[in-house]
Parts: structure tokens; sequence; C-alpha cells
């Protein structure tokens, strides 16, 4: 019952019924309006003697009882005082429809992302294989790319301005020098590239020199010294395969991470660091890199025997996992989600390198013990 039945005046009771014309005005018209705006009383659905049915379907209310809940009612001594009724239910409104239930989503492009990995590995398989100094300077490319994403957001998140001419131009020279000349070369680069950081900072004012010169110490370290494991892995007799090798238990392990962590990922692995990652992951990664480490070891490898195939799979989750946390901890402490936007479906090439970077010298130590470095 709404509170446009309250409006009209009850039948019977001077309060119903037709229109008897204007009512006269006065303090008791006055009073009898002000009552009309006092709050309604909740009335019974059908109480015993309390409505009548007026023919419209409404109840009309029993003259014998109180209108308003401040009002004082008749006394009957005949009559049982009625108890309290509960308020009328109103009937139940129709249930809006259960949204359908919204399936998980990997929160990227995947056709894009596909895509991509798809021609890149087109070019590094065919670099690798046709002319594997061609692979050299797509390493090269990589890491000047990378270079560049990682200053410019240093410089745009925190105000830190690491050199990037002479950590372009060392990071690949350090490149070409591990696999022209090996770790000597690699260490001399290094080296070398640190030096021309802190000389050509020197020309800019004094203020953020440590910072900024820190950082670039850091970037060289981070992105083309690791990289030059890849180069090194390629000197071998049979390099090529060695960094398909690495490539491939990379790429496998991530694939398992992101295939079980999507499907049964329950518990997060670091929820501070990077929320998406799990420990279901985790165990996807580890599961799909020894299975695939113990073929390459045992098919591509010269010399290489199925369960040292399982102990690499197994160091290339630990560190293919720990390089994607390392690189997640600096993305979160700049503020952003991804390093760049270069690569559709997979932000920017420090995106694709950070699981790769930190597994490269794992893969090259690895090998080096088990079949050598020749």
């Amino acid at each position: 019952m709404n509170d446009s039945s309250w409006g009209a005046p009850a039948a019977g009771s001077g309060l119903g019924g037709p229109d008897q014309g204007p009512a006269p005005a006065g303090p008791a018209h006055d009073r009898h309006r002000a009552a009309q705006t006092r709050p309604m009383p909740i009335v019974p659905d059908v109480p015993a003697g309390g409505f009548q049915d007026d023919g419209h379907g409404r109840g009309a209310a029993h003259t014998g009882g109180p209108l308003f809940r401040d009002e004082t009612p008749h006394e009957h001594p005949h009559e049982h005082p009625q108890e309290p009724m509960p308020s009328p239910v109103p009937p139940p409104e129709p249930s809006a429809a259960p949204a359908p239930r919204q399936k998980k989503s990997a929160g990227r492009d995947l056709g894009a992302a596909i895509g991509v990995g798809v021609g890149l590995g087109a070019v590094i398989i065919v670099s690798l294989f046709i002319w594997p100094p061609a692979f050299v300077g797509v390493i090269a490319v990589a890491v000047v790319v990378g270079l560049w994403e990682l200053t410019s957001r240093l410089q745009e998140r925190k105000a830190i301005k690491a050199p990037l001419v002479p950590l372009a131009v060392g990071g690949a020279a350090m490149v070409v020098a591990g696999y022209v000349r090996g770790p000597e070369g690699a260490w001399v680069a290094m080296a070398l590239t640190a030096l021309a950081v802190l000389v050509w900072r020197m020309t800019e004012p004094p203020e953020g020199y440590l910072k900024d010169v820190t950082a670039g110490v850091f970037a060289a370290f981070y992105v083309p010294f690791l990289a030059t494991f890849v180069a090194l892995l390629l000197t071998a007799d049979d390099g090529p395969w060695r960094v398909l090798t690495f490539l491939l238990l990379t790429v496998v392990s991530d694939t398992g991470a992101y295939a079980v962590g999507w499907r049964f990922g329950r518990h997060k692995l670091a929820p501070r660091i990077s929320p998406g990652k799990t420990r279901e992951g985790l165990f996807g990664a580890v599961a799909f890199a020894m299975a695939a480490g113990a073929l390459c070891m045992q098919f591509l490898i010269d010399g290489g025997t199925w369960w040292q195939g399982l102990i690499l799979g197994l160091s290339v989750a630990a560190s293919a996992t720990l390089g994607d946390l390392g690189e997640s901890m600096i993305k979160r402490d700049l503020g952003i989600k991804d390093m760049g936007t270069l690569l559709p479906g997979h932000g920017g090439i420090m995106d694709r390198l950070d699981s790769l970077l930190p597994t490269a010298p794992v893969v090259w130590l690895l090998l080096a013990l088990f079949v050598g470095t020749g």
C-alpha cells in the first residue's frame, strides 16, 4: 500500500466517501491538515474488523481504530485489544538475470602477441642458422633498444639521467667482443663501458652525478653484459643449437607458467611484486622446462644426456622466474606496467628480455660444465 491511498479520507467516518465540498477554514481545520502530514501507521493486510472492502480491491479503514499512531484509541470494554500485525510484505520483485560469468583474461591482445612472437622467432631462426654473425647483430640491436627503453623510463619516472650514448655504443661493443674474443673480451668491454659512463656524465652539472652514473653502470651490467652470454653460447661448435636450446627452454618455461597459472592458479607466488604469478604457475614452469630440457639435451646438444636436461630445465625455470620478478620489481618502483610499446601484445623489448637476460649465463655455465665450451 503506497502513501497515495492515505491521502483520501476513509469512507463512513467523515474521512471518506463522496466529495463534500471545501472544508471550512479555521484552527480546527488547520490542525486537521497538519495531522495529515504526520507519518502514516503500518496497517495489517486484513486484520479482523480492521478493513472493509470498498469494491475496488482496496480496504477502507475501520472507524473504531486509530488512524494515526499518536491518537488514543477508543476503549471498547467488550472487545479484546488486537495484537499488532506484521506489516504487509510487498510482492517479490522479479530478480534480475544473473550476470554472465566472465572468463579469465590474459590482460593482453593474444593475437598480436602470437603474431609478434612468430615474427621474432622467424628472424632469430633464419639469422641463427643461415649466418650466425647476423644473429650477433640481432642481439646488439635488441640490447640498444632495451637500453633506450630502460634509460627513458628512469628519466621519466625518477629523473635519473643515465647517459645513453656511451651505454649504447659500449653495449653493442660488449656483445661483439664476447663473440669475437670470448669472456675476456666481454669483461674488458664492460669495464670500458662503465668508465665511459663516468666520464660522459662529467660534462653536465654535478647535481645527481652519483645516482646517474650508478644507474648507468647498473644498466650496462643488466642489459648488454648479460646478453653477451648468448653470444658466448654461439661460439661453440654446436653454437646455434645451444642458443636454440636456451631460447626454447626459456619460452617453454614462460608458457608453462602462463598456461598452468591461468588455468589452476590459486595461491600467489609474490603478490607484492607480481600479483599475477602463482605457485601453481611456477610448478608448471618447472615441469614444462624439465621435460623440454631432457629432450633438448638428448637430441640437440652434442654429448648431452637426458638427466642433464632435467637439471638444466629446473635451473632455467628458476632463473627465468627470478628474472621476471626482478623486472617486475623495477617496474613497480617506476610505477609502470610495461617498459615500452614497441611490440604489440608484449610491451617493450625489455618486457621480452626480462627472463632471457638472467637465464643466459645460467645456461652457458651449465652447458660448459656438462659438455664443455668447444
